[in-house]
């Protein structure tokens, strides 16, 4: 048995990143960036009008109470006027929330402080006097104030979301490089497994919660999964599905059960027959002691995982994510910190993921509690989780108020909490 984080880095120790392809930005939602994004434009690509109002010249500042004829107007959209149509010291010109600043004009005043003196027969405004002083860039975007042309938009290994793809639309960016997605097959063993959902559950079977949870859970982490199968109890039945995932290029099985010490417990010596390379059998963790990784012989990793709910959960969170982070170029997470508020007596030599839910107090700390039903078997506390407690093998007894690692239930990096309270 080794600790954690020896497990880890003999698993990451067997990484390579995978290859870039292009991505049409509509479908890159979830995608990991491969390269660094410059800007093709700057951002805005011009000045312009931040509010309704006048723009006047106020190279000069202009005082309030000063008066100003109005020469025309600009809207959103409009080419940029030119100079003569504010030409003289009082000239302004009626202007738009997002239209182009006209050619002499360097600041804006908000309609609302101003006081309209006269209007035309069409009932545009003709003249108007300022309530407050007025000087240059008031009220002014300036181009490549957000993003200047060439500079650096976003970095690479960063995940695209809802908020990268809007600046890469603003900068006009159609197609973005990313990383291919892990291709994943799942193996779930067990002939106890029910998989089909709709059926009634016969006797002495359960349904296979693993496999819609791993699909799920690999699916917001990034990977893209093959496949998903359920298999009974007999080494037949796993080497089968193992030459199934193998014929079909992932780059990583995940099979759950079957990887303990019982008589049932076919894994490790099936995957020996394939001739994989054994990097590790059981880690010092819990839940998941008896977790098991190789490496196929010019084939993919694999990290099998035990059967318990728990122990899968927490298998994917802190072996398997880390391997698709590694896979796509991101990197490790950064740690998180919270008060534990329900003291722990952990068992020492053992890294413990426990569920726990966070709360944000009303002076800004957060805090994490620790429920009671941490049996491994135990889901609907994993449902109720904001996140797992991380105590560490040397952790000792943790009272309440001491600072623990916390890390999100969701494997794609979200972070859910309660509070103020």
């Amino acid at each position: 048995m080794i600790d954690y984080t020896q497990a880890l880095e003999r698993l990451l120790a067997q990484i390579d990143k995978l290859p870039t392809e292009a991505c049409a930005l509509g479908d890159a939602a979830g995608r990991v960036l491969a390269e660094a994004i410059g800007s093709p434009l700057a951002l805005p690509s011009f000045d312009h009008a931040a509010m309704d109002g006048y723009a006047l010249s106020a190279s000069t500042p202009l005082v309030a109470g000063s008066e100003h004829l109005v020469h025309g107007s600009q809207a959103a959209g409009d080419v940029a006027r030119h100079a003569e149509a504010g030409k003289g010291e009082s000239g302004a010109c009626e202007i738009m929330t997002g239209a182009a600043l006209p050619e002499g004009l360097d600041a804006v005043v908000a309609v609302e402080r101003t006081e309209c003196l006269a209007t035309r027969a069409d009932g545009t405004p003709a003249r108007i006097r300022l309530r407050d002083a007025l000087h240059a860039g008031d009220n002014v975007r300036y181009a490549g104030s957000d993003v200047a042309q060439g500079a650096q938009a976003l970095s690479a290994g960063g995940r695209i979301e809802s908020a990268q793809i809007m600046l890469l639309a603003a900068i006009g960016v159609a197609s973005v490089p990313v990383v291919a997605r892990p291709r994943v097959a799942i193996i779930c063993t067990g002939k106890e497994l029910q998989a089909d959902l709709a059926r009634p559950l016969s006797a002495e079977r359960i349904h296979n919660s693993n496999g819609p949870y791993l699909v799920a859970a690999l699916s917001a982490a990034g990977a893209r999964v093959l496949s998903c199968e359920t298999v009974d109890d007999t080494a037949v039945t796993y080497a089968e599905a193992l030459q199934r995932a193998i014929s079909a290029g992932v780059d990583l099985v995940i099979s759950t059960g079957a990887v303990s010490m019982g008589r049932y417990d076919f894994v490790p010596d099936t995957l020996r027959r394939f001739d994989a390379q054994i990097l590790f059998h059981k880690v010092a963790i819990r839940p998941g002691k008896p977790l098991l990784a190789a490496r196929l012989a010019n084939g993919p990793l694999v990290i099998a995982l035990p059967g318990t709910p728990m122990a899968v959960a927490a298998g994917l969170r802190f072996m398997v994510v880390p391997v698709l982070r590694e896979m796509t170029g991101q990197g490790g997470e950064p740690a998180m910190q919270a008060l534990l508020d329900t003291p722990q007596q952990p068992k020492a030599g053992l890294r413990h993921f426990l569920r726990a839910n966070l709360q944000q107090h009303m002076d800004g700390q957060m805090h994490v509690t620790v429920p009671e039903q941490q049996q491994p078997f135990r889901i609907r506390p994993f449902a109720d989780a904001d996140v797992w407690v991380v105590l560490p093998e040397n952790a000792g007894d943790c009272p309440a108020g001491t600072h623990v690692q916390v890390v999100g239930v969701e494997p794609g990096g979200y972070l859910r909490f309660n509070g103020p309270h």
